[in-house]
């Protein structure tokens, strides 16, 4: 069968890649176009355009770069038609994806399938709408969504794990390099780590590097290793590199799984560390930062900004939004992790393990793709 993905950011490249393994495997003869990443192309298919070409965030940078978006979606939408997929499968990414979905909806016969939920739980909930009219299946990755959707909302979706749980498992399993080899591998000396995660796009680098590097200066027995983003060159970096801290590309998981602690902006990043049991402070600060957590205050409809919380539904990691994301508050959160067997670090650690028995066990990718391939085969049995 031919099957049409579309992501907009690097996680959801890794995501999709690992979907596209699972479909491979119920699917012999799958096929593949798709918008998406290097992962995705080192399955096969056809790639149309990078993520690259189509991850702006922030007001100004979507409005400088409508033009861009514009005809991105228009010859998406073109693409997709003509090449007549049997399943088109969506990964996150909503300001794109709902639009394409819209259209193919109302255009097409061609089922449409979400992996990886828009998180419209947080914001813009009135999008609960085009989803139930224009989407045949979700499948959501997070407990909670079940009640949003199913309870709140009477829209049937398909929980089906979460693929983090997936891909550190495959990590821990097959590729992880052990301490030494790693910090020869990449020169880093033989020093506790604390990982610095940043943020995937430059703009939030920009605003969020500067102060955790401050912030580990604060504590001279441990060194800074920064997690390169994909799609960013080294030089972008350099700036941030005169203190003594080194970048690391394409090891993230290896940096977390030797870190003794980590910095981190809120996203994905933030359950990838719980799930390698790094200790972390989560790390976001924005332009207008009074003008966001106001905003935050009155308009976000969920009590924390970072998944480790959400799924725990407590405070189990402390987030530094906007105005919170001071200098000082950052040397003080990372001071209390740090110490072996601090409290606040042997606490967060207990925290992490009752939220990966609630995400459950390994194996999102191959449920979903069984999923979809059987309502394939057998249309009308949902």
């Amino acid at each position: 069968m031919k099957y049409y993905l579309i992501v907009g950011e690097a996680s959801g490249d890794l995501h999709a890649s690992n979907l596209m393994k699972a479909i491979k495997d119920v699917d012999n003869d799958a096929q593949f176009r798709f918008f998406g990443g290097d992962l995705m192309s080192a399955l096969g298919g056809t790639r149309v355009k990078h993520y690259r070409e189509l991850a702006y965030m922030g007001f100004i940078p979507v409005l400088m770069h409508l033009r861009t978006i514009l005809s991105n979606m228009s010859s998406c939408k073109k693409d997709v038609v003509e090449w007549k997929p049997d399943a088109l499968i969506l990964v996150d990414y909503p300001g794109f994806n709902l639009s394409i979905a819209k259209y193919i909806h109302k255009n097409t016969d061609i089922p449409v399938y979400y992996y990886i939920s828009p998180k419209i739980w947080a914001w813009k909930e009135h999008r609960i709408k085009n989803i139930k009219r224009d989407v045949d299946e979700l499948f959501s990755i997070l407990p909670f969504e079940i009640d949003f959707f199913e309870k709140k909302h009477g829209y049937k979706i398909n929980y089906v794990g979460n693929p983090c749980v997936d891909a550190v498992d495959c990590f821990l399993k097959n590729k992880a390099l052990s301490r030494e080899a790693f910090l020869v591998e990449n020169s880093i000396p033989d020093k506790p780590l604390v990982a610095l995660l940043a943020g995937s796009r430059k703009q939030e680098i920009r605003a969020n590097l500067p102060m955790m590097l401050e912030a580990v200066k604060e504590f001279p027995a441990y060194h800074p290793v920064i997690a390169g983003a994909p799609g960013i060159d080294k030089e972008f970096y350099e700036p941030y590199l005169k203190e003594g801290a080194c970048i690391v590309f394409g090891q993230t998981y290896n940096i977390l799984n030797n870190s003794h602690a980590a910095l981190v902006t809120s996203g994905t990043a933030t359950l990838e560390a719980a799930l390698f049991r790094v200790p972390q402070v989560v790390c976001y600060a924005t332009p207008m930062a009074r003008l966001y957590s106001w905003l935050k205050k009155h308009f976000l409809k969920v009590k924390y900004v970072s998944l480790v919380n959400l799924i725990a539904d407590r405070e189990v990691v402390r987030e530094l939004v906007a105005a919170d994301m001071r200098l000082a508050n950052v040397k003080s959160e990372l001071g209390k992790l740090l110490p072996a067997g601090s409290k606040e670090r042997t606490a967060m650690l207990s925290e992490y393990s009752r939220m990966i028995d609630i995400l459950g066990e390994p194996g999102a990718s191959e449920r979903t793709a069984e999923k979809i391939y059987s309502l394939l085969k057998n249309p009308d049995k949902t």
